[in-house]
């Protein structure tokens, strides 16, 4: 589980992230969802220790974020930022190893290569593992940073808006690889996204933030409501049941 209690993050007297109070359970995809400039990110960051928070404590499967040491904290949690730049010139299957970082400390064992193969597979990048990642689409690339945060072997892991200049097929193709690792890994997956479609559809809780707070939590069904996803997004929303369950029409 991870808990969340009085966390605060000050940027201005007049801006700020929280007081947030939060239980998120363990197993299964949460989705972050709300507008932008909702905290949504910030609080992703926070969690995985990647941004300081002024007040409150959090804790990721009973580990205290800020007392847990560093090396011990990234076998328990893994976190894909928004901003993935690598200098080097590296190849997807260089890339993944990446998240074997914490178990080996360079020094790839046999059972980490069968790791870095397991995820490779997971993600269908076979064909793909002794490309660079320049010569990558977007999709490909993005599955092959997604593999390499899955290689760390985490029981948590956070993804800040993995979506991200996805077209609609490779949108499906990466919720659909993450509800697997939820599903068949028993990873529990905390993931910002833009489309409540795709939270509605994938995940199995949503929180929704605004104005640095949460406003709404709950399963999919409670959250995909009229009165509920309109307030949060400030924008006239319908949802209407439709194959696969229901959807959020805002245009």
């Amino acid at each position: 589980m991870i808990e969340l209690t009085q966390v605060r993050k000050d940027y201005t007297s007049e801006v700020r992230i929280g007081p947030v109070d939060l239980s998120i359970q363990a197993g299964g995809i949460t989705a972050l969802v709300g507008p932008n400039g909702a905290g949504k990110s910030t609080m992703l960051t926070i969690i995985g220790r990647l941004l300081g928070s002024d007040a409150g404590t959090t804790t990721i499967g009973g580990h205290d974020i800020a007392t847990t040491p560093s090396r011990e904290l990234a076998k328990v949690v893994s976190v894909l930022r928004q901003e993935n730049h690598f200098v080097a010139r590296l190849t997807v299957r260089q890339l993944v190893a990446l998240g074997r970082f914490p178990h080996s400390r360079g020094r790839l064992t046999v059972a980490d290569e069968g790791v870095i193969e397991r995820s490779i597979e997971f993600f269908d990048l076979g064909e793909l593992q002794g490309r660079y990642l320049d010569e990558l689409s977007g999709g490909q690339r993005q599955r092959a940073y997604v593999a390499m945060v899955l290689c760390q072997d985490t029981d948590y892991v956070l993804l800040d808006e993995p979506l991200n200049n996805l077209d609609m097929r490779h949108s499906v193709l990466m919720m659909q690889h993450l509800r697997r690792a939820a599903d068949e890994l028993g990873r529990t997956i905390v993931v910002v996204l833009h489309d409540i479609n795709f939270a509605a559809r994938y995940a199995d809780r949503i929180c929704a933030m605004k104005d640095g707070a949460v406003v709404e939590h709950g399963s999919p069904e409670e959250i995909l409501r009229d009165d509920v996803l309109t307030g949060v997004f400030e924008t006239p929303v319908t949802c209407i049941d439709a194959p696969g369950g229901r959807v959020a029409v805002y245009f």
